[in-house]
């Protein structure tokens, strides 16, 4: 199966770029980002665009183009995934393979702030557009948009986050907005997971651009959540993030979804590099709590 993948992408890369477009066009759309079970189970790959490779122990699982795409396939193959969000350079290649029929489809637009980087906050739009996104027929584009209060970046940041809500919005589709109040802690960006922190990044990034219509959020589960989703009526879906206790991830999830702005997951690498190496079996899980 995976030298498969390898050759079908390679060879359309090289010998037919255009197929990509053609693959686009021929793409069965899916009527609501909305599965059957009425919530949003969004796979998430574009960490390593951001040079953010590393899952667990191996600074580098991700690196591995062939096998993530191997796992993603996995993943989108299972019964109740509504979706995937992830960069172009990935996107295109499962557009080749043929995967997203049905699934409701969002790039990512900001990748500038690389990993470990002295330039962290100053997150630049070196993915998806807005233009491009509705040219290719997907449903939205995630922005990250992190505030670090003692960052003289931070103003340009939610300045370019507000301009592509804006676009995205103006073309109806969603503006996927992911907030965290930053701090530099020994030359690193820590995000600051309070529950009052979180409040501030959700109440901030709620008011970015001239419309919200189309605003979603995605949001971290952290304590209290009753209290920090209480501070917007936009829809969010809450991503997961590096899980180190699967049990406790499961049951945080599970109650969160129950809270009434809460429409889904945006699940990335607690699911395709789950700690056992069971890619469906931790997509069902997640799933089942929908």
């Amino acid at each position: 199966m995976l030298s498969d993948h390898v050759n079908r992408i390679v060879d359309a890369r090289v010998n037919d770029p255009g197929a990509i477009a053609a693959a686009a066009a021929r793409r069965v759309r899916a009527a609501s980002p909305l599965g059957d079970h009425g919530k949003a189970m969004i796979i998430a790959a574009d960490h390593p665009a951001r040079g953010a490779n590393g899952v667990g122990g191996d600074p580098a699982a991700m690196a591995d183009r062939f096998e993530l795409l191997d796992r993603l396939c996995t993943a989108l193959e299972r019964p109740g995934v509504t979706g995937v969000l992830a960069t172009a350079d990935i996107l295109e290649d499962l557009l080749l393979l043929g995967v997203l029929d049905g699934k409701s489809v969002f790039g990512s637009m900001n990748r500038a702030g690389l990993a470990g980087s002295v330039f962290e906050i100053d997150d630049r739009f070196t993915g998806y557009d807005a233009e491009t996104i509705a040219a290719m027929g997907f449903d939205g584009g995630k922005m990250l948009t992190r505030i670090a209060l003692d960052d003289p970046a931070t103003p340009a940041a939610l300045e370019r986050s507000a301009r592509a809500v804006d676009e995205l919005n103006d073309r109806r589709l969603i503006a996927m907005v992911e907030p965290f109040l930053s701090v530099w802690q020994d030359g690193r960006i820590r995000n600051d997971l309070s529950p009052e922190a979180v409040i501030k990044s959700v109440t901030i990034a709620s008011g970015l651009g001239r419309r919200s219509a189309y605003t979603w959020l995605k949001l971290p589960v952290v304590a209290e959540m009753e209290r920090v989703m209480a501070s917007a009526t936009l829809p969010a879906v809450l991503l997961g993030g590096e899980v180190k206790d699967a049990e406790a991830a499961f049951a945080s999830w599970g109650r969160a979804l129950k809270l009434p702005t809460v429409q889904g997951l945006v699940v990335g690498r607690s699911l395709l590099y789950p700690s056992d190496g069971d890619v469906a079996g931790a997509v069902d899980r997640a799933v089942s709590l929908l």
